[in-house]
């Protein structure tokens, strides 16, 4: 599911290019296999919402980075919200706004209606390592 934002500031990629796996950014990231392996089980009946700014020179750099983690740990499409928001932090439907979004991108880990984490702007150590990190 893709929701977009209201407004733009200054556009640079569209919401497509972010989940685009022939990006350049997709293509060259490489994960820490033996950290997939690990991520893959834990991520089983969970869902992840992605908030992202296409403005955003992180979003840019960690969305592509994030989806290639996910399709080598097989994480299906169906279980991904991904919502475009403004610069402003703000998206078309206002369905964000129980989020507490400070900052994008923010990758969300969910169990249910129940939050397990989150990853916010940049990672700590590597996208694959801080999304472990949120399961110990």
């Amino acid at each position: 599911m893709i929701i977009s934002a209201k407004k733009y500031t200054t556009m640079s990629i569209n919401i497509n290019e972010a989940c685009d796996r022939t990006s350049p950014a997709y293509t060259a990231y490489a994960p820490d296999q033996s950290i997939v392996m690990k991520i893959a089980p834990l991520l089983v009946n969970k869902t992840i919402t992605m908030v992202i700014g296409t403005w955003c020179s992180d979003s840019k750099k960690h969305v592509p980075s994030f989806y290639k983690i996910l399709d080598q740990a097989k994480f299906p499409d169906q279980s991904i919200k991904l919502i475009q928001v403004d610069a402003e932090k703000k998206a078309i439907d206002d369905r964000i706004d129980n989020l507490e979004i400070k900052s994008v991108p923010t990758f969300i880990i969910f169990e249910g209606k129940v939050e397990i984490g989150r990853i916010v702007e940049q990672p700590t150590i590597t996208l694959e390592q801080d999304l472990l990190n949120l399961f110990s």
